[in-house]
């Protein structure tokens, strides 16, 4: 039923909300899980940048709660004690990340998340590239 009310008010945000549930419940393993997550990080961030830009508060709003939703997710899920140096760094990465978008949430500008969106989808893009070998 929330969808059907939901979807009265925003389509597209419905659909999404659908379409990353189902996703998210086709993702057997972990791995495939991150590479979600870093997939849906990077689209909400690109669109917060852009509805920054289009003066669109609200929307940006909720893009900036997702994204840091994420961040939070990404980072709960490193292992410290097998991952060693690079669970670290990764932790240090989301938690910079999560300060710049949070800082920029209450700016106009939409440079900040796009590099910041730029910077994570270099990640997801390594990422990806690991999980194919």
């Amino acid at each position: 039923m929330a969808y059907a009310s939901t979807l009265l008010r925003d389509p597209w945000s419905t659909y999404r909300e659908i379409d990353a549930a189902g996703r998210t419940a086709q993702a057997a393993s972990g791995p495939q899980l991150v590479q979600l997550l870093y997939s849906e990080l990077v689209a909400a961030l690109r669109a917060a940048a852009h509805a920054a830009e289009q003066r669109n508060f609200r929307v940006k709003s909720e893009r900036v709660t997702r994204a840091t939703a994420i961040l939070f997710a990404l980072e709960s899920g490193l292992d410290h004690e097998r991952g060693g140096e690079v669970s670290k760094t990764l932790a240090r990465l989301y938690a910079g990340a999560r300060r710049t978008v949070i800082d920029s949430s209450v700016g106009d500008s939409a440079a900040p998340f796009r590099e910041t969106a730029d910077t994570l989808a270099e990640i997801a893009a390594v990422w990806a590239t690991a999980m194919a070998a």
